[in-house]
């Protein structure tokens, strides 16, 4: 198995293993970065880009022959480290635009949209990057670009989509001067709220830390 420590300078940078393995490292900064806080103005913005990033990286996976692990059986990486608190902040951050919905399946007919979470969602693609990076980081790089490919096909790929669909949605009410016109009761975490609590404080949200930034007017 090849020495695959990240960003080795034994590596070559074309290398369709080393450009993966930058991709996701860089998702995984930038999104714990964001988490922080430190400038919620350009928090969706942001992420917006890094999603789209990811998906580039998931594209060369989905379209890359099948790739088959060295090993019969998956080498255990140890438990997956807690994302609880870096959920609970990028919902603060995110909130009330967090909630959306969305369809699980587009070929599947007469489905019914779902609630979703943007934070709920990004975690879950960390959660799987993070496991392949574990292999990674340990040399063992067919095991890592295996199981990023089969999570990108089985989870982390439609997760990351529906993730920039909402936050595509919601760069682009703001940049329209649009605002959300309800988020029709999805925020079960808060029954109390009516729709059109929810409505002003989505475009209140969307104005206050991402219009500003970028170039919009007060929502009306």
């Amino acid at each position: 198995m090849s020495d695959a420590t990240l960003h080795a300078t034994t590596q070559d940078p074309d290398d369709f293993a080393v450009q993966i393995a930058d991709q996701v490292e860089s998702f995984l900064v930038a999104v714990t970065e964001v988490a922080k806080g430190d400038e919620p103005d350009s928090a969706v913005p942001f992420l917006l880009l890094e999603v789209s990033q990811l998906l580039l990286a998931g594209g060369r996976l989905g379209a890359h022959e099948d790739i088959v692990p060295d090993e019969r059986y998956e080498p255990d990486t140890g438990p997956d480290a807690d994302v609880d608190e870096l959920r609970e902040n990028l919902a603060r951050l995110l909130d009330p635009v967090d909630i959306y919905s969305e369809v699980f399946d587009p070929y599947e007919p007469r489905k019914a949209p779902v609630p979703a979470r943007i934070s709920d969602d990004l975690t879950d693609v960390i959660t799987d990057l993070r496991h392949g990076m574990a292999h990674y980081r340990a040399g063992r790089t067919t095991e890592a670009l295996w199981w990023w490919q089969f999570s990108y096909f089985s989870n982390w790929g439609s997760t990351a989509s529906a993730t920039l669909r909402a936050l595509q949605s919601v760069v682009a009410h703001v940049r329209l001067n649009q605002p959300l016109e309800e988020l029709d009761g999805l925020d079960t975490d808060q029954p109390a709220m009516g729709d059109e609590t929810l409505e002003f404080e989505a475009g209140k949200v969307m104005q206050e830390e991402i219009g500003g930034p970028l170039g919009m007017g007060p929502v009306k």
